[in-house]
């Protein structure tokens, strides 16, 4: 089931990357980083493909990666600052937050301030939702902006250059295409388990 719901999305992302260049990974990390759950794990990679075959610079395919987050961001920042609690309470289901989540990332903000946005960014699945609290915080924007491309870079660069590495090996290697293929029903076998507790862990847990 998760196999079938991911290759679509993979196959949309690799299309968009495909014919947009480095504006379709501005704006697919946009969408990432906007509370849309499109896995940054398949766009930043497919990227780095394309690095290995001389049409992407690295540097150049994780900024554009890190610009994505920032302008993606803008959205979600300021839904968190204009609807704060209110927007949680009605609206925060639709995208697994709740007043729980909402709390304590409110007390991470009060005992590390500035620096949450950074180092969340540096994390999966939180680092798409983080500038929702940021918003609700009311974090001032530039700081906001330059923390979360610090944070957002890394991130991107990390995941392009393991795409570079694999593109590069993909035709030099046979062995790799044999145990990608063999990894298939892992990797797919975490990904439901890391979906279903997510899910688990969010709907088990009351509104408030």
């Amino acid at each position: 089931m998760v196999e079938r719901i991911l290759a679509p999305v993979a196959a949309w992302i690799i299309s968009v990357i495909s014919a947009g260049g480095y504006l379709g990974i501005v704006g697919l990390m946009a969408i990432e980083s906007a509370c849309i759950p499109l896995p940054s794990e398949i766009i930043m990679p497919f990227a780095g493909y394309l690095v290995s075959t001389g049409r992407f610079s690295l540097l150049w395919a994780a900024t554009a990666g890190a610009i994505g987050c920032n302008l993606g961001s803008i959205v979600a920042y300021e839904v968190g600052k204009r609807g704060g609690r209110p927007f949680v309470e009605r609206w925060g289901k639709y995208v697994l937050l709740n007043m729980h989540d909402l709390e304590l990332a409110e007390r991470f903000f009060a005992r590390w301030g500035s620096a949450t946005v950074l180092i969340c960014r540096l994390l999966p699945f939180v680092r798409s939702f983080i500038a929702f609290p940021a918003g609700v915080a009311r974090m001032p924007l530039v700081k906001f902006h330059i923390y979360t491309f610090v944070g957002s870079w890394p991130w991107c660069f990390g995941l392009a250059w393991v795409g570079m590495k694999l593109g590069a090996a993909w035709h030099t290697d046979p062995r790799l295409g044999r145990i990608l293929h063999s990894a298939d029903a892992a990797v797919v076998a975490v990904l439901a388990i890391g979906i279903v507790f997510i899910l688990w862990h969010k709907l088990k847990k009351p509104a408030r």
